[in-house]
């Protein structure tokens, strides 16, 4: 199992308890994300490799977004998976399944923290992410210009406000679901969120300084 959660891993690296629910039974349709880990569970390689590809790319771009260090996103984001794997013989679906993966997300992440007291926030971020292919110049230096207020107002808010926006941006999820995900009530969930909200608006509209 560990070989194949690494196989996966790399092929990534290389392109840049409540109710239980029931289990959905494969009847032609796209079967759903716990649907896949229950077969999974049940010795299914196939529906994990499914399920990874359609979550790497968003749990990516949200650690490399929250820790802001290229190595930590990717270390931090091997031990996700690890986990994902280690824990698929307990797995029950009493959440939706990118709750749980991102829950495990961000267990991680304050781990890591807790373990290195603080984090780099030195990065640039993948380039394929902000591309635009034929913009005009002009264009492109003002978004350029509007991106790296953005950015740095990103680094600068508090770890729980980046937290909660970039739950909502990378992985789109609901009020409920930060809550479930940061261990807080929806009202703090939304207040963090709406506070980020604010002041990146604030970063994006404010006017570059002239020389």
């Amino acid at each position: 199992m560990a070989a194949s959660i690494e196989s996966v891993a790399r092929s990534r690296t290389a392109l840049c308890s409540g109710t239980v629910l029931a289990y959905a039974p494969a009847m032609g349709h796209i079967p759903d994300d716990s649907a896949l880990m229950l077969r999974y569970k049940d010795g299914d390689i196939k529906a994990f490799e499914t399920l990874y590809r359609r979550h790497n790319d968003p749990l990516y771009r949200y650690l490399l977004r929250l820790c802001r260090h290229r190595d930590t996103a990717e270390d931090i984001f091997q031990d996700v998976w690890g986990k994902i794997v280690k824990s698929r013989a307990s797995y029950r679906p009493t959440a939706k399944f990118t709750t749980f993966l991102y829950r495990v997300a961000h267990n991680c992440f304050i781990d890591h923290v807790r373990r290195n007291k603080r984090h780099s926030n030195s990065t640039e971020l993948d380039a394929e992410l902000h591309c635009h292919p034929g913009e005009q110049p002009e264009a492109l230096t003002e978004r350029s210009l509007a991106k790296e207020r953005l950015d740095k107002a990103l680094l600068d808010l508090p770890d729980e406000q980046r937290d909660a926006f970039l739950l909502r941006e990378e992985a789109g999820l609901n009020l409920d679901q930060i809550a479930a995900v940061t261990g807080s009530n929806r009202e703090t969930a939304k207040s963090r969120l709406r506070y980020a909200v604010r002041k990146l608006r604030a970063a994006i509209d404010e006017q570059p300084e002239r020389q």
